[in-house]
């Protein structure tokens, strides 16, 4: 299979509300809007990068699945975790679901929540413990620096 793009659709009972929340705390700007969805673009790194925002009622969304989306997580992966958590935990007092703190698996993290209960981990790779470090198929994080404790 050729894919030329790959991007996750939420959805939600509050459109205009989740799309104003990706756009505000992490940098997307709409591409495509309409009252039953948001198409979301974040650019300015060597990858653009897509959500999509769409209403759960939709009729395009088959009828045993219009509900709002559940059991979800967004990795975003940053260079600086602690100033993140700063500017969104701190500053913008989104919701904190996990405070800051490091993985043995290789991970420096903190976990907020949108507008719809979906969980954002706001992640910095760092080194993981010599248990972990056999378990990745590639040294993903060389030349990586842990942070330290906020």
């Amino acid at each position: 299979m050729k894919v030329n793009s790959f991007y996750p659709v939420l959805l939600t009972e509050q459109v205009s509300a989740s799309a104003a929340f990706y756009v505000e705390h992490f940098g997307f700007e709409p591409v495509f809007e309409a009252d039953w969805y948001v198409s979301l673009r974040m650019s300015g790194s060597k990858h653009a990068y897509e959500l999509a925002i769409m209403d759960a009622a939709h009729p395009t969304i088959p009828t045993p699945f219009r509900s709002r989306v559940q059991g979800l997580i967004l990795n975003f992966e940053v260079d600086d975790v602690d100033a993140e958590y700063e500017r969104l935990i701190r500053s913008a007092k989104l919701p904190l679901e996990l405070d800051i703190r490091d993985e043995e698996f290789g991970q420096r993290h903190f976990i907020t929540a949108d507008p719809n209960g979906v969980l954002i981990d706001v992640i910095k790779i760092i080194p993981p413990t010599e248990a972990f470090s056999s378990q990745y198929a590639e040294q993903i994080w060389s030349g990586v620096e842990a942070d330290k404790e906020v």
